[in-house]
């Protein structure tokens, strides 16, 4: 007897294909075992490249200091503050945040402002004494390396006090590369050649190491914002600075390095007195997630 019934009919179940924050695909069986990477998306060059731009110019400041040229190997590194200071702006405007972003942001920050202000303040000054001297320059490219790390290691925690209240963690890489050159500043500016003796390098490098990797509340852009009423006074401000960065760049920097200093101990006390006030209403706020780009 004929079987009638028609054949099963053998059921196509539907490929899933996820992604993650990246935009890389993952699908079907393939998931958690095997990747289909399509690549970085069309507006999240422009950040990573102004990123690369940023490394390439610190590691151009080390090409500076072997040739003995330490005025454009500082001006480079400056430079690729510069660019690091805006790459992650961009980023958020275009809406192309990226782990990929913030982990080349982190590995260009430690290369341009940690190994880079490194050997050039060891081939400027401390070379002189090579064991003392090679100490304090791996100190602050180890230093400039273990705070990135420890932010990358925190992003996605949920609890971070500094930030919500609108501080950073010690001192920024790009600041600390910038205080770190400051007997750099001071010797342009001055020609005074103590200025250049290991035993003033050796220890202010040692000292914005550490500052790098403390716990000290520093302010942040959020906290520094200025009031609507002095605006107008913060404009006139921001263009006297440019214009004594072209006349006298050396002694202006002087100044910024200074002013940055002494806004770390009222960096301290503000954020204590929020701690308090915060204690005291029982309104301690969740933390926002970091922004990668901010390190």
């Amino acid at each position: 007897m004929t079987d009638l019934r028609p054949a099963r009919r053998r059921r196509r179940t539907k490929e899933v294909v996820t992604k993650d924050i990246d935009g890389i695909a993952f699908s079907g069986e393939d998931f958690g075992r095997r990747r289909l990477p399509r690549g970085l998306t069309l507006r999240a060059l422009v950040p990573n490249a102004i990123t690369s731009a940023a490394l390439c110019s610190g590691l151009t400041g080390i090409r500076f200091a072997i040739g003995g040229d330490f005025h454009a190997a500082v001006l480079a590194v400056i430079l690729a503050g510069l660019l690091d200071g805006i790459d992650g702006r961009v980023a958020r405007l275009m809406k192309a945040q990226s782990r990929f972003g913030a982990e080349l942001d982190s590995l260009s920050d430690a290369i341009a402002f940690g190994v880079g202000p490194a050997l050039i303040l060891y081939l400027w000054s401390l070379s002189a004494v090579p064991r003392f001297g090679w100490f304090a320059a791996l100190a602050l490219a180890v230093s400039c390396a273990l705070r990135l790390a420890r932010f990358n290691a925190s992003i996605d925690l949920p609890g971070q006090p500094h930030k919500s209240a609108g501080f950073m963690t010690g001192v920024p890489a790009p600041v600390g590369a910038g205080l770190a050159f400051l007997p750099l500043y001071l010797w342009f500016a001055s020609g005074l050649n103590v200025l250049r003796s290991p035993i003033v390098v050796g220890p202010w490098a040692l000292l914005i190491a550490f500052m790098m990797i403390s716990n000290l509340p520093t302010l942040g852009w959020s906290a520094m914002r200025p009031r609507r009423s002095i605006r107008l006074e913060v404009i006139a401000l921001a263009g006297m600075v440019i214009a004594a960065l072209l006349t006298e760049p050396w002694f202006t920097l002087v100044a910024i390095c200074g002013v940055y200093l002494a806004l770390i101990p009222v960096g301290v006390w503000r954020y204590r007195r929020i701690r308090q006030q915060r204690a005291a209403a029982g309104q301690m706020r969740p933390e926002p997630k970091p922004e990668p780009e901010q390190a």
